[in-house]
């Protein structure tokens, strides 16, 4: 039976580092700072920002919320923007997504500094991922490659098949495992013998958002499954990307959905305010 890699207790972990790294910031006449923008009444969204608030909160971190209706035009939503940019006390901004339709959601990601970026999406901080000197990482790909560290996984000449290819967790973790030294494939929906690539894994990231589109047979004896994927089944019922008992009885370590990497996505928001908070200090 494979080992379950307990995201919350990773999390909890990093949490109170940062608590810690906060308390010095703090003695030394800095508190990390961020401001998270809200435009609109979306449901998940507006759970997701209270559990930010309340992880800021509980690692002394300031935090700062603007709740904008959803009539909110583009250019007093760039305008609030150029505000926080020029902010001191602010060493991170988020524009929570989605936003609505008639804003750029493109335009106001470019509009954020990059060096409040903790998101990690503006093109200059994908471009700086690209190449390898990364400013900010996005969260969730950031939390994976911290998950794997503190599992003791070894990336480096290891084979790792990551099935999904979006901005947000496929294409960044990839070049995050590039910059480990291993040998990455890129799979997604359309990857003709997908079964095939995955069986090859040494590690299996798995961000399709497709529920158990993953078979457990597929996955490699001893290989480590990563399983980024939240699906809603039914009412009630979360599950992954990878269907997951039967992984279990191949993998040498797993994820499970919930209580895998979701909690360290807002870890990692905190991690790179904080990181961000340093560097003001060094300047």
């Amino acid at each position: 039976m494979a080992k379950i890699i307990d995201g919350k207790a990773i999390a909890a972990d990093m949490r109170q580092e940062i608590a810690d790294d906060t308390r010095s910031l703090i003695e030394q006449g800095v508190t990390p700072g961020l401001a998270v923008v809200l435009v609109g009444e979306d449901p998940a969204s507006r759970v997701y920002v209270s559990m930010k608030e309340k992880a800021c909160a509980a690692a002394g971190i300031f935090s700062v919320e603007h709740k904008l209706p959803a009539t909110t035009s583009e250019v007093e939503l760039l305008n609030l923007i150029a505000q926080l940019n020029g902010d001191e006390r602010i060493d991170g901004i988020l524009v929570q997504l989605p936003l609505p339709d008639h804003i750029d959601e493109g335009k106001v990601l470019e509009a954020i500094s990059p060096a409040k970026d903790v998101d990690g999406f503006h093109p200059y901080n994908v471009g700086r991922l690209v190449t390898g000197n990364p400013l900010f990482q996005p969260c969730t790909p950031y939390g994976v490659m911290k998950m794997l560290e503190r599992t003791g996984v070894e990336l480096k000449g290891k084979e790792v098949v990551v099935v999904g290819r979006s901005n947000i967790v496929g294409k960044p973790v990839a070049l995050m495992c590039l910059a480990e030294h291993a040998t990455v494939t890129i799979c997604h929906s359309r990857t003709v013998d997908l079964a095939q690539k995955v069986a090859a894994a040494d590690v299996v990231i798995a961000a399709v958002g497709r529920p158990e589109m993953i078979k457990g047979e597929w996955i490699k004896p001893g290989a480590v499954v990563i399983d980024v994927g939240v699906n809603r089944v039914g009412d009630k019922k979360l599950v992954g990307d990878v269907e997951f008992a039967a992984a279990c009885e191949r993998a040498a370590a797993i994820t499970p959905v919930p209580g895998g990497v979701g909690p360290m996505t807002i870890t990692m928001l905190l991690y790179n305010t904080v990181e961000s908070a340093k560097r003001r200090v060094a300047r």
